[in-house]
């Protein structure tokens, strides 16, 4: 009697990259969301003759480029973590995941100093409540990615070097969150 032949490979498990490619959409969904809000409330506020603007705000604007151009380190992090993975490249796997998370802490830190240097505060009027609802959900988008990818990290180091497919979806987080925050620095921070 002959056995069987082998089956086929199983295919890749892409559940997470589906995951994080609809987390994007509903990423993109809200940000644009609360700046088709914000671009309403700002043409009102022009319109009858104000400014969006309350006098005597001023936004530090280098903070916040600062944190656009650091998106190109975060995204060209996460980019090399997934290229390192798919080459059993440990080392520079661990050390391109731990540059992603400090970096993404680093744009929290710009956005928080930004905070701290503004005089305004949330109950201040629309801009006030806008300002911060949009920055504060930016924050915590950015909370969850870094929180992400320390997760990509630990699950790394703890061995499971074969599951790549963590790493692509969090390198499509990434991608997301930058596309967001360009979209959030034009509109909030360019034209104010």
């Amino acid at each position: 009697m002959e056995a069987l032949p082998a089956g086929p490979a199983p295919a890749p498990r892409n559940q997470i990259v589906a995951g994080a490619t609809i987390a994007s959409v509903a990423i993109f969904m809200l940000t644009g969301g609360m700046l088709g809000v914000w671009a309403l409330e700002r043409r009102e506020a022009i319109d009858a003759g104000g400014s969006w603007l309350p006098s005597g705000v001023v936004i530090p604007e280098v903070p916040s480029n600062v944190m656009l151009i650091a998106f190109l380190g975060i995204l060209s992090f996460a980019h090399w973590a997934q290229w390192s993975a798919n080459r059993d490249d440990r080392p520079h796997t661990i050390f391109a995941l731990a540059a992603t998370a400090f970096v993404g802490v680093l744009v929290l830190n710009a956005q928080f100093y930004i905070y701290s240097q503004m005089d305004l505060g949330v109950a201040d009027g629309r801009y006030g409540s806008m300002f911060y609802a949009v920055t504060g959900a930016f924050c915590t988008l950015m909370i969850v990615g870094v929180v992400f990818t320390l997760v990509a990290l630990f699950r790394y180091l703890g061995g499971r070097t074969n599951e790549r497919e963590i790493l692509a979806a969090h390198t499509v987080i990434w991608y997301a969150l930058g596309l967001v925050y360009s979209a959030i620095w034009f509109v909030v921070y360019v034209t104010k």
